[in-house]
């Protein structure tokens, strides 16, 4: 029987996900989520178990509610890296989870490497 859709993005999310451990001991985190209306952001330190900065077009400040396009998530990549650099944190990891590297989550890293924030 053929694995669902579901299935494929869990298993893939979870490949990236270790990998990633594994490779980046010690840096946080930068977790990317994606909905079909919005996408959000969370930079989150793996060994305190906290977030330290986030951001999402479900803010009303970055004028994009509702939005989940290109645009939207350059947008809140040029304001996690700024929020990024206010909490002290210049080097981080990308985790994708099971998204491809391509459209909205390609453009949300480019705005954050822009930004200032190196992974």
């Amino acid at each position: 029987m053929a694995n669902s859709k579901r299935d494929l993005f869990l298993k893939r999310r979870l490949r990236v996900r270790n990998k990633l451990r594994s490779v980046n001991a010690g840096r946080p985190r930068l977790s990317v989520h994606r909905s079909n209306k919005n996408i959000s952001v969370q930079l989150i330190d793996d060994v305190a178990g906290r977030t330290l900065a986030s951001a999402s077009t479900m803010e009303k400040d970055l004028g994009f509610v509702g939005k989940n396009n290109a645009e939207a998530a350059a947008k809140v990549g040029e304001a996690i890296a700024e929020r990024a650099k206010k909490a002290g944190v210049e080097a981080c990891y990308l985790d994708r989870g099971g998204y491809l590297y391509h459209g909205t989550i390609k453009a949300l890293a480019d705005a954050a490497r822009e930004g200032g924030l190196k992974f």
